[in-house]
């Protein structure tokens, strides 16, 4: 059996009496795309500089590519890719010479890497006079992408590299990610959009320095414990309202146009939960509700093993 690309076992992390990190364990495999969900301040970047030997950990220990990131850490640091979550290139430099400048650091050139940067270097080599200050978000993060690969590293890390930028340009560089990936190209990466959870192999839902839940993102679905429910009325805040005060109502959590249902009834009958569900609103005077049983999304799960651990912690 292979060596796994990261291992990482009750790392913790304090900054002054705040928790930042609560042993935190995982695995990431050889040429996996491994996301790590959250929301802002769960540790996501804190464990991500602790990863790229940035940052030494309190307790616990970590290996990347079979290197202990704090007794290895120099040997380590020229195999690593790592873009960091806010835009730290040079924006009076232009793209080239950012480009030109990062593959010095690391003894090398952008002719050397461009069979790695390639397929970014396609959409950003008409831009390669610019100032790297003048491009726009998306093309900045391409940009800071290339400036990771070009020393060929054997791992990438990606802390939030699309916060902030348009929905097409996400794409566009989650379909890079994913070509790399296939490549063999191990990656590790943040990010607080739940819906780029589904272009992993593998994801933990990370929440106040601890992994809720580590799964293929279908299965953390399927995993969601209780049945769950669409409801949809044209008063929504009355029928948030009537919801929560049902008798057997685990959770109820708006999603876009309409509610999201949790009985706390694990083997309840839908037809049972609806036809009382339905008879409890009516009795609050809500009409022309709608409800139907739904699959868990990951957004559903995140919300619910969160709730789980609030509880837990209280």
């Amino acid at each position: 059996m292979s060596e796994p690309a990261v291992e990482a076992r009750g790392l913790v992390r304090h900054f002054g009496d705040d928790a930042a990190l609560r042993e935190v364990s995982f695995e990431v495999a050889p040429g996996e795309l491994y996301g790590v969900i959250g929301p802002d301040g769960a540790g996501k970047t804190t464990l991500f500089r602790i990863l790229v030997t940035l940052l030494l950990p309190d307790a616990g220990e970590a290996r990347v590519l079979g290197r202990d990131v704090v007794k290895q850490m120099w040997d380590l640091r020229t195999r690593i890719g790592y873009m960091p979550g806010r835009f730290s290139l040079y924006p009076d430099l232009s793209v080239i010479e950012n480009l030109t400048f990062f593959a010095s650091l690391f003894n090398t050139t952008v002719a050397e890497a461009e069979k790695t940067i390639e397929p970014i270097w396609v959409q950003l080599e008409q831009f390669s006079g610019r100032r790297a200050g003048a491009l726009s978000g998306g093309m900045k993060q391409k940009l800071a992408l290339c400036c990771a690969l070009v020393h060929r590293p054997e791992i990438l890390f990606l802390d939030e590299p699309t916060t902030g930028v348009d929905a097409v340009s996400r794409k566009e560089f989650w379909d890079l990610l994913a070509r790399l990936r296939d490549e063999g190209l191990p990656i590790v990466v943040s990010t607080p959009y739940m819906d780029e959870a589904i272009r992993c192999d593998r994801v933990s839902l990370m929440q106040a320095g601890r992994l809720l839940v580590t799964d293929r993102p279908v299965e953390i679905g399927r995993r969601y414990p209780r049945p769950l429910f669409a409801v949809r009325g044209p008063n929504i805040l009355g029928l948030l309202g009537a919801l929560r005060t049902f008798p057997h109502a685990a959770a109820v959590w708006p999603f876009g146009e309409s509610l999201h249902y949790t009985d706390s009834r694990a083997d309840a009958p839908p037809e049972l939960i609806t036809g009382e569900l339905a008879e409890h609103v009516r009795s609050a005077g809500l009409t022309d509700v709608s409800m139907a049983p739904i699959p868990a999304s990951i957004e559903d799960a995140f919300m619910w093993y969160m709730a789980a651990t609030q509880e837990q912690a209280a």
